[in-house]
């Protein structure tokens, strides 16, 4: 069923229950639903911290599945990559964004796939893929495609909880955060139990995680009301999980594993404050890799991909 006030409206990509500021109008009783994240990731511990206000502040749980790398690129790289895509024209999208498409031309319903008009990557994402190559967990990362998505608040652009396609994209999903910050927010709607243990600060402030605690140094060190040396580790719904992951401005985000086939992620309208854009990159599947099915097809895709020759397509 189509939301009140839904359908495309004046530069407006929205369709069913899709909708932004553009096509809501003034019949629109309320923004799409947004959640509130109760736990924040910590990029140095690579746990989920319970949030202060929230019921589950004082605990924590690994998160795994999550690489950030702040300042991937500098202030003029981004400055002058923001001003190489703007001379190409910005699809509207659904949920408020417009988007740039560099990749092969694909039905994920009916797994159909063909090279269509793509003619490779932009010529401009060559130095960015070569720096990835300093990351360890990219070893090997060959993107076939590359998605550009544009945030304004001004459209209330925001993009439901979901998950990438696994039959034609591989495990590493890559995206790289320019022009102002926001939030990847994560929820799961798994049946599964999700296993919290009691946590504290360090004196200097650093998140200690999960089995560094004993009961002496709980009971002389925790400074959090409410947090004891007696806690035993905690069981809750994954289901009323949402894990906020910060992304600053310029940085560099690769979900992979848990974080790619467990858990969904989405950008709510609200953590859009400034223009942003998402400039994502992804690998292809073992189907289409070295050994699998449609290798070959693969293998042309990376070799018109890997040009960097591309327009939008």
């Amino acid at each position: 069923m189509e939301a009140a006030g839904g359908g495309e409206g004046p530069g407006c990509g929205c369709k069913g229950i899709r909708s932004c500021l553009l096509c809501e109008g003034p019949a629109q009783a309320a923004p799409p639903p947004q959640g509130e994240d109760n736990f924040t990731y910590c990029p140095a511990t690579g746990l989920a911290k319970g949030n202060e206000h929230s019921e589950f502040a004082g605990w924590a749980f690994p998160f795994p599945g999550v690489f950030l790398m702040e300042e991937f690129i500098s202030e003029d790289e981004e400055a002058e990559i923001v001003e190489l895509m703007d001379r190409d024209d910005w699809k509207p999208s659904q949920s408020g964004r417009k988007k740039q498409d560099y990749g092969p031309k694909v039905n994920f319903k009916k797994q159909r796939l063909k090279a269509g008009s793509f003619t490779g990557l932009p010529s401009f994402s060559k130095k960015i893929v070569a720096q990835m190559k300093a990351c360890s967990v990219l070893g090997g990362f060959l993107p076939v495609e590359q998605c550009n998505l544009d945030y304004m608040p001004e459209r209330g652009s925001a993009i439901d909880a979901h998950f990438d396609d696994w039959w034609l994209w591989g495990e590493r999903l890559v995206s790289l955060n320019l022009l102002s910050k926001t939030v990847l927010s994560m929820s799961c709607d798994s049946e599964d139990s999700i296993q919290l243990f009691p946590t504290f600060s360090k004196g200097n402030g650093e998140l200690r995680p999960p089995g560094s605690l004993t009961e002496t140094s709980a009971c002389k060190n925790s400074d959090e009301e409410g947090i004891n040396c007696l806690l035993s580790p905690r069981l809750v719904p994954s289901k009323e999980v949402t894990v906020a992951i910060h992304l600053p401005q310029r940085s560099l985000v690769v979900l992979y594993g848990d974080a790619r086939y467990k858990w969904k992620h989405a950008i709510y309208r609200k953590h859009i404050e400034h223009r942003r854009i998402c400039v994502t990159f992804r690998e292809l599947s073992a189907e289409f890799s070295a050994g699998g099915r449609h290798e070959q097809l693969g293998k042309e895709l990376l070799e018109i991909a890997l040009s960097f020759q591309g327009r939008p397509v």
